[in-house]
């Protein structure tokens, strides 16, 4: 462990604007903590940047010292990827300033920043970047990794949004990174993973959403199952591209939208959220209402930042989890009787099952304009997620959705699922995941601007010989 008292220690937090953290200081067990609760690392210092130039004074600093390196945004990884036991943790929270420019429908926000930050800064003038869905999420990861959620339907994923970004390479080089300005670059961060180097900020183009959407909720019995997706089946064939829905197997939750009669009772969610108007939205959920009769349905106009933080209560801080996902077609016929043998046998009430139907501006994406690990076009993104306050029900939960991923993994488009997705890094996953055509692309680009691989806590590419 390094001391406080280490000389090249002290030297280090002359040099720095920022704050640098070690154990047993104020500030270092928040600076080291991250949403999942089963994570419990030491880092030896944490930094809190002020500016690139503080992350680049970081890295040198990591090097000489021999301490392995990771980066913080939101913290939000499932398999804690944000802090290394005993090495230099980049803790970029303190980088989350944002800038709205509403007449050029651009944002700058920090690498630090979180979607809820910058959800609330955009809708001040009726605009959005196409974020997650939990909003204590970070941009940095959901973005680097790919970024889908309600708007990907209607204006793409995350990184598809993405402008420019300033970027400090390993060997401590401060980049502005777009298409006119390292370009293979720009490419490789667009779905490939903090890889590459820290980046300090992104510019994203936005898009008019809200301040008020339309949201609609119909909730079904767990026996209804079968009937229920092959319903969804068929409502994804039809309605239109824009419109974002999702399918959750989950335990229904205390809200005052839900019956109390229904608090906590398994089953399958069909929400549809809608951001042109009420008519379309009406429409659709008319379509909904035509299948399988629901125990209870919520609809209502909802504020954006609302609909963002909708599920927030299901993925509190400090809760146990684990995760694998897929990418499937559709829901065949194979896939849903999986989906119904599997989902009645989690332990926990919190583990959930959410399905993210990509279609429309996603799918109409080229396959080759971004790095991302899944190919561009309609498909459904299944994550099983075990979730649990206490060991015991975490842990059978974990069981369950490994034993429920090996089931469905025969059955997928993309058994290496998206790379946001994954709690273990198994390197046939990753490299499942891209593709070899992306996957040696992206190995060739981490030679060039990492080539001693520093940034490997995360769904790692190791560089081309």
């Amino acid at each position: 462990m390094t001391s406080t008292a280490d000389p090249a220690l002290k030297s280090l937090r002359t040099q720095l604007s920022g704050a640098v953290l070690t154990d047993g200081e104020p500030g270092y067990d928040v600076a080291r903590s991250v949403w999942n609760g089963e994570i419990d690392r030491r880092p030896a210092v944490v930094v809190r940047p002020a500016g690139p130039a503080d992350v680049a004074t970081a890295l040198a600093y990591a090097r000489e010292a021999g301490l392995d390196v990771s980066v913080r945004g939101g913290g939000h990884n499932f398999g804690g990827a944000a802090v290394v036991e005993g090495g230099l943790c980049l803790d970029l929270s303190s980088l989350a300033a944002i800038t709205v420019d509403p007449d050029g429908r651009t944002a700058r926000c920090g690498g630090g920043t979180t979607w809820a930050q910058l959800d609330a800064a955009t809708q001040a003038y009726a605009l959005a970047v196409p974020g997650g869905t939990v909003s204590h999420t970070g941009v940095g990861g959901l973005t680097l990794g790919g970024g889908f959620g309600w708007l990907t339907g209607k204006h793409g994923l995350s990184c598809d949004n993405l402008l420019s970004a300033e970027l400090v390479t390993a060997d401590g080089e401060i980049l502005r990174v777009s298409a006119e300005e390292h370009p293979d670059l720009f490419w490789a961060l667009r779905g490939g993973g903090g890889n590459f180097g820290v980046v300090t900020e992104f510019e994203f183009r936005l898009h008019p959403v809200g301040p008020v959407v339309h949201l609609g909720l119909l909730f079904y019995g767990l026996d209804d199952g079968v009937a229920v997706l092959r319903h969804a089946r068929e409502l994804l064939r039809t309605l239109p591209g824009e419109l974002g829905v999702l399918v959750a197997g989950l335990n229904a939750p205390p809200a005052p939208f839900v019956p109390e009669a229904f608090h906590f009772r398994p089953g399958y969610a069909v929400l549809i959220a809608g951001f042109d108007g009420e008519e379309q939205h009406a429409g659709a959920i008319e379509a909904a209402r035509s299948g399988p009769a629901p125990l209870f349905e919520f609809v209502s106009p909802i504020p954006y930042v609302e609909l963002q933080r909708l599920i927030d209560g299901a993925a509190p801080w400090g809760i146990l989890g684990y995760e694998k996902a897929a990418f499937a077609e559709e829901f065949t016929d194979e896939v849903i009787q999986v989906i119904a043998d599997f989902l009645p046998r989690k332990s926990s009430p919190m583990s959930i099952m959410p399905i993210f139907a990509l279609r429309g501006a996603f799918a109409e994406a080229a396959d080759d304009g971004t790095a991302f690990g899944g190919a561009r076009r309609t498909c459904l993104a299944v994550n099983i997620a075990a979730l649990a306050a206490e060991p015991e029900p975490f842990a059978a939960d974990r069981a369950w959705v490994r034993e429920f991923w090996t089931a469905l993994a025969p059955l997928s488009a993309n058994a290496g699922g998206y790379v946001n997705f994954m709690a273990e890094y198994e390197a046939d996953r990753v490299r499942t995941s891209y593709g070899p055509g992306k996957y040696e692309r992206l190995a060739r680009i981490k030679a060039a601007y990492d080539p001693r691989n520093v940034f490997h806590h995360n769904a790692n590419i190791p560089p081309a010989p």
